[in-house]
């Protein structure tokens, strides 16, 4: 009977090595074919329905759910879904966020805003400064005029809550 050197050992080792790796490689295959398949995602609602689940969650205080939901039915960005619903949550209508218009509805529709037969900017600003939320009104300014931070900033502390 022949002698097994350390060269034949290493052969043999390498070969049941690659049988193990297509054996392996198979039985994930496998698996793989049987997985269940993904659900179609849902249709994205009307404007409407989706300015009403979005505000409605945001409204509930559930806003880790309204972004699911947005980047779902539109696809947007963590980041952009975010900002939205944080938009959203702040007073702003759904369609005010930029990475919104390609979803904005043809036609306007009469969608619920806060601001828009409501107070003006300036009294809004003066109500959050008021109320300790320097920060939210400097959003606030921002998202409306688009100003940037330091401008917004200065706006902000020139209002006092005195003047009508």
């Amino acid at each position: 009977m022949p002698n097994i050197g350390p060269v034949e050992l290493l052969i043999v080792a390498i070969l049941l090595a690659v049988i193990l790796v297509i054996v392996i490689g198979v039985v994930m295959a496998a698996r793989k074919g049987n997985q269940v398949p993904m659900p179609m995602p849902t249709p994205m609602p009307t404007p409407q329905g989706l300015h009403e689940l979005v505000t409605g969650l945001v409204r509930t205080g559930r806003k880790i759910e309204a972004i699911k939901e947005l980047r779902r039915h539109t696809g947007l960005s963590l980041r952009d879904a975010k900002m939205t619903v944080d938009g959203v949550a702040m007073g702003h209508d759904l369609w005010s966020h930029p990475a919104m218009t390609r979803f904005k509805p043809a036609q306007p529709t009469a969608l619920p805003h806060p601001g828009a037969a409501g107070p003006d900017l300036a009294t809004r600003v003066r109500e959050l400064k008021a109320a300790g939320r320097a920060e939210q009104a400097v959003y606030l300014v921002r998202g409306e005029t688009g100003m940037g931070e330091r401008e917004a900033e200065l706006f902000v502390e020139s209002l006092s809550a005195s003047q009508p």
